[in-house]
């Protein structure tokens, strides 16, 4: 693989899951020793990876226009012929686009990584529009849920799919690493109170999370000396308002904490935390979120669809309930503290077991680099 130049392309390097996986992945191939490059239209996230020596070629690959597409598609096909590419992996439909175009003029091979279930409504427009992330010599779905919503809705083959999950920093999400007086700190800065258990959300505040659903399920609950986190700064507008009425009708037992964190204490959070709760009405693809929960030890209760289904086995890594149902939420939150501490703990290993050994970033990275050392064999014959 040392003779191979990997190009990734995405829109731009803000904060988010897509550019975390390019950054992990672009650190990878520093490491495997292969010369690699990442095309974006820029962001905060650039310092990081020049800081591993991957060098960022800014271009405004983010854009939908359509002219803009094609001429984006002259200059990538120039870049790629300059920096001697051997195989580009795009991860959205609008850069997707323009790497298409410039990979049939340079013959060089592409893949595309389909992180998200995109919409198909209009089908008319749509589906032709996301079809070109399946034009590469494979696509790389992000989880189980993925994969099949490419074979229900594109009829895509098995064998050009390759399934290779996100993965969490578990060396970054290991409670080891903590110091007790980091969790006490948090909980001092946030006035959260240790006497009684803790149930975090961690996520932006909005409704497709399911914040009102598990605020109706803290209504209905036997336990109610709970406190509870919302880690994802504060709700704005209407949507501060509902959830404002649902807090006010909360038993006065029951304490809640909403605040921010920096990504640095995420896992501060959940070493902080009893039980981590993730009822979010629209499935997740993966559920990074869930992931870290897990790999730090911790009690995942989720909502049974997308990639919930494949973090958790229920009632043995964590708990499954059924989407929007609060009643159904609340009788799992009470079973979860029901169980005694030591039933908690040997639950919670054997989630962090799980992400462990099939959910992490190694494991993400390894299978990624090999895909690409198979393709490069592929091209030699």
């Amino acid at each position: 693989m040392t003779q191979q130049c990997i190009i990734q392309v995405l829109p731009a390097l803000q904060q988010g899951g897509v550019e975390r996986g390019t950054v992990e992945i672009a650190a990878a191939l520093q490491a495997a020793g292969i010369r690699n490059y990442v095309v974006s239209n820029g962001g905060k996230m650039v310092p990081e990876l020049t800081a591993l020596g991957v060098e960022h070629i800014q271009m405004p690959v983010h854009t939908k226009n359509p002219i803009l597409i094609l001429i984006n598609a002259i200059r990538l096909a120039r870049l790629f012929r300059r920096l001697g590419a051997t195989l580009i992996h795009v991860r959205s439909r609008a850069p997707a686009w323009s790497v298409r175009w410039a990979c049939c003029w340079t013959k060089i091979p592409f893949i595309a990584t389909y992180h998200g279930r995109y919409g198909t409504h209009p089908a008319w427009l749509k589906k032709p529009y996301n079809r070109v992330m399946l034009k590469g010599k494979k696509v790389i779905a992000v989880s189980e849920f993925v994969k099949k919503h490419l074979q229900d809705e594109y009829g895509v083959s098995d064998d050009h799919i390759r399934l290779i999950h996100r993965g969490a920093d578990i060396d970054r999400f290991n409670p080891d690493t903590l110091a007790p007086d980091q969790v006490q700190a948090l909980a001092d800065t946030h006035d959260v109170p240790r006497d009684k258990p803790i149930i975090a959300l961690v996520g932006r505040l909005s409704r497709i999370k399911g914040h009102t659903v598990f605020l109706q399920a803290l209504q209905q609950m036997r336990h109610k000396k709970i406190t509870v986190l919302f880690v994802g700064g504060n709700p704005k507008g209407d949507y501060e308002t509902e959830l404002q009425t649902l807090l006010d009708a909360l038993p006065k037992e029951t304490t809640v904490r909403l605040f921010g964190v920096s990504g640095d204490e995420i896992p501060v959070v959940y070493a902080l935390s009893d039980i981590c709760v993730q009822p979010s009405l629209i499935p997740e693809t993966f559920g990074r979120t869930m992931a870290e929960a897990q790999a730090m030890g911790k009690v995942v209760v989720a909502f049974a669809h997308g990639g919930a289904c494949e973090l958790i086995q229920d009632g043995q890594s964590g708990f499954l309930t059924p989407v929007g149902d609060a009643a159904a939420l609340a009788k799992t939150l009470d079973r979860v503290l029901d169980m005694s501490p030591a039933d908690r703990t040997a639950l919670g290993q054997r989630a962090q077991r799980s992400v462990r050994e099939h959910f992490s970033i190694r494991k993400m990275c390894e299978r990624t680099l090999a895909l690409y050392q198979e393709l490069a064999t592929e091209q030699k014959h």
